[in-house]
């Protein structure tokens, strides 16, 4: 059974600092792409941070680049964001994504989410 769990949302100051994990299981984390997305009250889920099967390509949405940071541990199956400098901007459910393509198929699973508030 594929499972992406995450954890280490909750609540936190503007200025402050979260690390999210997303716990992978039940398919070959290593062969997979990773995302990290998000979505606010209202708005569309949009694209947070990615890195590759390896670990050894990174992207970033101009809106946290220099102050998120993406990384992985395939020993662990484990996938890291670590958020600094964070404001209420940055208040969303954080969902952990999962995909692989094989052409001419692609599989992909989605986390569960966990919450980020980021207020004073």
């Amino acid at each position: 059974q594929v499972q992406l769990v995450e954890s280490g949302g909750g609540l936190v100051q503007p200025g402050g600092s979260l690390r999210l994990f997303c716990a992978a299981s039940g398919f070959t984390f290593s062969s997979y792409a990773m995302r990290w997305y998000r979505q606010a009250p209202g708005k569309e889920r949009e694209l947070v941070a990615g890195i590759s099967s390896a670990g050894d390509s990174t992207n970033y949405a101009d809106s946290v680049k220099g102050r998120f940071t993406i990384s992985r541990n395939n020993a662990k199956n484990t996938m890291y964001l670590q958020m600094n400098s964070l404001n209420p901007a940055d208040t969303s459910v954080y969902y952990c994504y999962a995909v692989r393509t094989s052409w001419p198929t692609t599989q992909n699973y989605w986390g569960q989410g966990t919450q980020v508030t980021v207020s004073s």
